[in-house]
């Protein structure tokens, strides 16, 4: 009976560790998730420079295909991926650059949180184990051609607290997340973007680039 008990308990233990794991947690993350904003503060690392900058604002995310990431300081500048093109705005410069969208957004390891049949599809997935608190998961993508040579997600008892990447050019970023708010009803223009008047726009504005929200 000492035998079976201890080997019940090495079954419960084992299990606990691995419904613990930062896998486990981003599928509890992202489980039944089709849209999300949040806060983020970002620190970039420039490879050969060693000069670090620091940034902070607000992202939102919808299924399948649009992203928002809105920088409030030091400067603002806002980049809306709607599902057709990428809109790149910088108010200070008063410029815009517009592009189509591409394999770039698909790879984001960001776009796994609402996506992750994504996941196994584009990145391969490694545990990273324990570390500043939280618990990591590292993805490397499939891409012939990455972007960034792997990214780092962290997670706490909340879901999603930290990203690192290191980009092909061996610069650095961490991102601190906060303020999630899980399947918030975001407005109907979050993902739609129109140049203001009176401002250099770079690219192709053509009519398929106003974008309306993405039926699911």
């Amino acid at each position: 009976m000492r035998y079976l008990v201890l080997a019940l308990l090495s079954i419960t233990s084992a299990a606990a560790v691995a419904a613990d794991n930062a896998r486990a947690r981003l599928d509890a993350f992202s489980k039944g998730l089709n849209a999300i904003s949040g806060s983020f503060e970002q620190t970039v690392v420039d490879a050969n420079a060693g000069k670090t900058k620091s940034s902070r604002g607000t992202l939102a995310l919808k299924a399948p295909r649009q992203f928002r990431w809105d920088t409030t300081t030091p400067f603002k500048q806002t980049i809306i991926a709607d599902g057709d093109k990428v809109w790149v705005y910088d108010p200070d410069l008063e410029q815009v650059s517009v592009r189509a969208q591409g394999t770039e957004e698909a790879h984001s390891p960001l776009t796994v949180l609402t996506d992750l049949s994504q996941l196994d599809r584009d990145f391969t997935a490694g545990e990273q184990g324990e570390h500043d608190g939280l618990t990591w998961l590292r993805l490397k993508s499939k891409d012939k051609e990455p972007q960034f040579e792997y990214a780092d997600l962290g997670f706490d008892g909340a879901g999603l607290a930290r990203m690192t990447f290191k980009d092909a050019l061996g610069n650095s970023t961490e991102i601190r997340f906060s303020a999630w708010q899980r399947n918030v009803k975001l407005a109907v223009d979050t993902f739609k973007f129109t140049p203001p008047k009176g401002v250099d726009v770079i690219g192709d504005p053509t009519p398929a680039a106003q974008a309306h929200p993405i039926k699911n």
